[in-house]
């Protein structure tokens, strides 16, 4: 039997983490399927033989949080990483969970909603003032819990590497 946690709390701030963000917000329902399957995957995951320590969450009813650290303190493995990514997509694929492109920016519109959109859309969106340097933005890239935990996976958007990327004006 694996070594598991039903959250993220009880893992340490350098374990691996893969952010995967919904076309969609999930319902509560489907969220509840969602991390009761993932935690099934995760009492069984492993890294070359060893148990893998792993916890899972939903972030804003869009970003569906894996985490996993080995319990000797190594990384999982390449093989772990493809078996947790293919869990992830049959338990989407099930629930009719739509994952939002890589290429997409995701930002916290004025209405409080987590928006996701094209590269092009969102230089238009900055153009037209409607998303600015102090507007929130999600880095689904973060490879560390410790960078979920200590504000690289949100962050204003003029302290984040979508200022340099989009030439976002300077805040008056």
């Amino acid at each position: 039997m694996n070594v598991t946690t039903s959250s993220l709390s009880d893992l340490p701030d350098a374990a691996r983490v893969w952010i995967h963000p919904s076309r969609t917000p999930l319902s509560d329902r489907t969220q509840a399927a969602f991390l009761r399957r993932l935690r099934r995957f995760v009492e069984r995951w492993s890294s070359h033989d060893k148990n893998v320590r792993g916890g899972a969450d939903i972030l804003h009813d869009r970003f569906v949080l894996l985490a996993g650290a080995r319990v000797d303190g190594a990384d999982p493995s390449g093989c772990a990483i493809d078996d947790a990514s293919h869990a992830v997509d049959e338990i989407a694929g099930a629930l009719d969970v739509d994952w939002v492109p890589s290429l997409h920016v995701l930002y916290r519109a004025a209405d409080g909603s987590v928006a996701a959109v094209s590269r092009g859309a969102f230089q238009d969106r900055i153009e037209a003032g409607a998303v600015t340097a102090e507007t929130i933005v999600f880095d689904p890239s973060v490879t560390t819990l410790g960078g979920v935990r200590h504000g690289d996976f949100q962050k204003p958007a003029g302290q984040s590497w979508h200022a340099d990327a989009f030439a976002l004006p300077d805040p008056a």
